[in-house]
């Protein structure tokens, strides 16, 4: 198996702590999204969006998006799960990890900021932008948690949800937003005291600046 992408990708986050928590290892191979690498012609025929990451199956499979690459993970090597097995806590399940990897990350990630910057938009401006992206949708998902139970977002064990939150908050503190949401931090720190959000950190990978 192979993982492209970037060590501060928050995509690419999501998919390494999935690896980590059914225990599997994939070699990584960096774009440096900084420098455009992920808009170069060869990584453009894995990945037409130009987007981290991009994966390679055991079989020579490209799959890509985040959060099919987790679920195509757990379908494969189903244990520990990464969703409940009841229809509506699934549902739940998929709902907050939605509503970061579709609602708030690609509105506050370097393409869209970019475009802001190419608009003529002060970079203190585009700041502000992400963070109060952030900092909304952040709080949406912390109702969303409202009345859930455990050390996890979703019981006794980290799943689809986890992995996307713990990721977010990262994204979080490198705009300044204030962290104003005691649960959020608490499923935060009980996944960091597990190898596999350890080992997926940013500053854990060999690109890691």
């Amino acid at each position: 198996m192979i993982l492209h992408g970037y060590f501060r990708s928050t995509a690419s986050w999501r998919v390494r702590i999935a690896l980590g928590l059914k225990g599997l290892v994939a070699e990584q191979v960096s774009h440096h999204l900084r420098r455009g690498e992920q808009r170069a012609p060869d990584y453009l025929a894995l990945n037409p969006q130009g987007l981290t990451p991009a994966f390679v199956t055991d079989d020579g499979a490209v799959l890509t998006q985040s959060l099919a690459i987790c679920e195509y993970l757990d379908e494969v090597h189903p244990g520990p799960a990464l969703l409940p097995s009841d229809p509506v806590e699934r549902a739940k399940v998929r709902a907050v990890a939605l509503a970061i990897a579709c609602d708030i990350h690609p509105v506050q990630n370097l393409k869209v900021l970019q475009r802001l910057r190419d608009l003529g938009l002060a970079e203190e401006v585009v700041t502000a932008w992400a963070a109060s992206v952030i900092d909304e949708g952040l709080d949406a998902v912390n109702t969303l948690l409202a009345g859930t139970e455990g050390p996890f977002a979703f019981g006794d064990t980290p799943g689809l949800a986890d992995l996307c939150i713990v990721p977010q908050l990262g994204n979080a503190r490198r705009f300044n937003v204030d962290l104003r949401w005691p649960r959020l931090l608490a499923i935060e720190a009980a996944c960091l005291e597990l190898d596999a959000f350890k080992a997926a950190a940013p500053g854990a990978q060999p690109d890691a600046e």
